[in-house]
């Protein structure tokens, strides 16, 4: 049965989001309809009642009748033997557990021992960044813990649910620590940082302020500038709060949505490395997907082809000369194979996480309409796991593959006829993007690092009663890693592949101009010694062999390239002289010194005018051209002329602005971190769903 396509689910859930951020709309908590676009746009953007009554009330029903509940008149995991009637007392027992990992001191704490350790000793690391969670993730896990507290099977008050909302509405944000959940019985120790900061803790501390000036302030202040009375926990509520699976859920679907996204730019970087390397558009041929008809290979074949749709540079089957191999590499040929499966992998991790948003996972459950109480594990977070494993591997994959894409279009002797490097100007003192690839190399090693599974590292907690746990936090945490590398990879990726556009466009106009001024040469050199049937006749061969040339000789500076490039000619033309007496080798060496000057003369006007006015778009297709122009004139990142180019030369040198080919490519990362990049590449895929659609309409 065929499920939804990815590209469909990304896009749908793409402009639920723009719709939210645009109309500023209240997201809904009912306990059933929180999204993954919900999640996002609350965690990083900052701006149903009767059930929750009935489980309170039953629940103090059956305490009244002396029932020993665990959690809430007994103790807790592995020390759950024990027994008390001091029931808020417990609530408040269990965040003094609860609350022990590690934060940043506070300087006002120890403000002359912070002035001594500052003056002497450089910090290795950020320590809020590497002992505490970024903002979004709390805010996308108060928002899930919320939305799960409102279905009614937690008993906890909706007093206390309210809280959890004023906190986000205002942007108070709890500091919460990276480390230290197994996300077993949930996420017990983030999620108590939460609760710490609804009792007023002073020793807990929330994020507020303004944008760009945050500071951390204690809870007790917080609450009171709020005008907010601190929470005190009744029966349970401090369990309700803590157990669950809010914070490794919603830190996964913050990543499953950048992975989501990465995906679909890596089937346009694909089209555009199509482009870029001369490949042919016939590997995406719906017959072949038609005939191994998995979703996924079927869904990137056919993005990739409309992508492609007016593309002047892809090659079609037909087009390639015998001597020409008619296949590309595995990086290009087998790409829809490759990323398919991904995208089956990813609907499947969306529709768990889909799920999970929306469910309860305390322990235990109150169902007030039946009068039950249940104890089980929904707290047991490996649907998040399966869902974080299935997205990391993906993201390697994902990687992999503009690895193994970026490293032909760099590599001279894989990229058809491209200069080594991608370099504008003369290879012998010009290493463009050489740089950039070693640095892909780098990324891809700790991608393939990041990609081994988390879950197999389960270790046995808490007196033995946690003996399997789930990791899911840990999952997630290192999952938003792979999401990081992958983007610095595509980042570096479509810069190289825009300065491949250039290039080859560039290229072509070349050959469009030398082609005639060889056809012109050579019926000059030769019209009278030869018949014009025969003259007319080399022409074709004879480009053949340039054009062969030219591609092999691109390591070559261009005082020297023309020279080899004519002289490839000769033994063409020495077989077409062969009749004739006088002088052949004259009449040669004549053709070849004119070829060769004409060519070096037409090669560096041809780049002199393309660099002035640099413009590949009548040439791309439908997906390369959007990015294209968001990349050169959205984002003002012009085509890399050389050496010139260096912040440090001649400023009459240079055109434009100076920046380094990091600087450069950071400003494309940027604007795929922010999203703004994420525009063009969903029009693109909107453009190739519409385009779907109308044509199975008329079929």
């Amino acid at each position: 049965m065929s499920r939804r396509s990815h590209g469909s689910l990304v896009l749908a859930e793409w402009r639920k989001l723009q719709e939210i951020l645009n109309r500023q709309d209240e997201i809904s908590l009912d306990g059933s309809t929180l999204d993954v676009p919900s999640v996002v746009a609350v965690a990083r953007r900052p701006c149903v009642v009767d059930p929750i009554h009935e489980s309170v009330k039953f629940l103090q029903q059956e305490l009244d009748q002396g029932r020993s509940l665990y959690g809430v008149t007994t103790g807790f995991g592995g020390s759950a033997d024990t027994c008390t009637r001091s029931l808020h007392d417990l609530q408040t027992a269990l965040l003094q557990m609860q609350i022990c990992a590690v934060l940043p001191t506070p300087e006002s704490q120890h403000p002359e021992e912070t002035t001594a350790v500052r003056d002497l000793v450089l910090p290795n690391c950020d320590l809020l960044a590497t002992l505490s969670m970024p903002e979004a993730w709390v805010r996308g896990a108060m928002l899930v813990r919320t939305n799960s507290l409102v279905r009614g099977h937690s008993a906890v008050r909706l007093s206390v649910i309210e809280s959890i909302v004023t906190l986000l509405r205002e942007n108070c944000v709890p500091l919460v620590p990276l480390r230290g959940s197994i996300s077993a019985s949930g996420d017990l120790c983030p999620l108590a940082y939460i609760a710490g900061a609804l009792e007023g803790n002073p020793d807990v501390q929330l994020w507020t302020g303004d944008r760009g000036s945050r500071k951390l302030v204690p809870a007790d202040q917080v609450l009171a500038r709020l005008g907010t009375d601190p929470v005190s926990f009744g029966p349970k509520e401090g369990l309700g709060v803590l157990n669950g699976t809010a914070v490794s859920t919603a830190v996964a679907a913050l990543a499953l949505h950048e992975a989501n996204h990465l995906a679909v730019l890596s089937q346009v970087l694909t089209a555009i490395g199509v482009e870029a390397l001369s490949g042919m558009a016939g590997s995406f041929d719906p017959f072949v997907a038609k005939v191994r008809p998995h979703q996924g290979q079927t869904e990137v074949a056919r993005n990739v082809s409309s992508f492609l749709r007016g593309s002047r540079l892809a090659t079609m089957e037909d087009k390639r000369d015998n001597g020409q191999v008619q296949q590309d590499r595995y990086a290009l040929r087998t790409s829809s194979q490759w990323l398919g499966p991904l995208l089956e992998d990813l609907v499947v991790s969306h529709t768990q996480l889909s799920l999970e948003l929306n469910s309860t996972t305390d322990n235990p459950l109150i169902d007030a309409p039946s009068r039950r109480i249940h104890h089980g594990g929904n707290f047991q977070a490996v649907t998040v796991t399966s869902s974080t494993e299935k997205t990391r591997l993906a993201l390697q994959m994902i990687g992999k593959l503009l690895f193994a894409q970026s490293t032909e279009l760099l590599n001279v002797h894989l990229n058809n006829g491209l200069p080594p490097n991608l370099a504008a100007d003369d290879p012998s003192l010009s290493y463009t993007l050489k740089g950039v690839d070693i640095n892909m190399a780098a990324y891809m090693s700790e991608l393939a690092f990041l990609a081994n599974p988390v879950s197999n590292h389960v270790q046995c907690a808490e007196m033995g009663n946690q003996s399997i746990n789930s990791l899911a936090l840990v999952s997630a945490r290192y999952t938003h890693a792979a999401v990081d590398v992958v983007s610095l990879m595509a980042s570096a990726y479509l810069y190289s592949l825009c300065q491949a556009l250039d290039l080859r466009v560039m290229s072509v106009l070349f050959a469009g101009r030398l082609r005639p001024a060889i056809k012109e040469i050579t019926a000059d050199v030769f019209g009278g010694r030869l018949p014009s049937a025969e003259v007319s006749a080399l022409h074709k061969p004879l480009w053949v062999v340039i054009a062969r040339a030219l591609a092999a000789t691109t390591t070559q500076d261009a005082s020297d390239r023309f020279t080899t490039v004519a002289t490839s000619a000769q033994p063409l033309l020495l077989e077409a002289l062969r009749t004739v007496k006088d002088d052949p080798l004259s009449l040669l060496h004549t053709w070849t010194a004119k070829v060769a000057a004409a060519s070096l003369a037409i090669f560096l006007n041809n780049r002199t005018d393309y660099l002035d006015h640099p413009d590949a778009t009548p040439y791309l297709g439908a997906a390369s051209k959007r990015i294209y122009k968001f990349v050169r004139s959205d984002l003002n990142i012009p085509l890399h002329r050389g050496l010139c180019d260096h912040p440090t030369t001649t400023p009459g040198q240079r055109k434009g602005n100076a920046a380094n080919t990091g600087s450069r490519i950071s400003v494309i990362h940027k604007a795929l971190r922010t999203g703004k990049l994420m525009v063009p590449v969903m029009e693109c895929l909107e453009e190739g769903l519409t385009s779907h659609r109308e044509l199975t309409a008329k079929l």
